[in-house]
């Protein structure tokens, strides 16, 4: 999330930013620990329209999209799996996940997906 701008230090070890009116009602000061490096690839970057948070501000981690698929071989059958785009508060995160189960919980993302 971000890149955003340090408008005041307000300690030794904080930090006020210059937080978008969509986060309005997060706290906007920060101990220098939770900051990263701005990522030099935008591509890595997560848009802030697919960060969620729940009523207490508590980041809520989601599929945001399907990236690949293929099928793992068992001894006597086939699992479909499809490599997932999470939105995490670590960055871009990738997992394979079995696609009945993704297809079951979160069938907005297979739209464009045959089968």
């Amino acid at each position: 999330v971000g890149p955003f701008e340090i408008i005041e230090k307000v300690g030794p070890m904080a930090y006020r930013l210059d937080l978008l009116e969509k986060l309005n009602g997060a706290y906007d000061t920060f101990h220098v620990s939770n900051f990263k490096k701005s990522l030099a690839d935008p591509t890595l970057q997560m848009p802030l329209d697919e960060i969620r948070v729940d009523a207490k501000l508590n980041f809520v981690e989601e599929p945001v999209g399907i990236l690949d698929r293929e099928f793992k071989k068992l001894k006597q059958s086939r699992i479909d799996i499809v490599k997932v785009r999470w939105n995490s508060k670590h960055g871009p995160e990738f997992t394979w996940e079995r696609k009945d189960q993704m297809k079951f919980k979160y069938p907005h993302l297979f739209s464009d997906i045959s089968g």
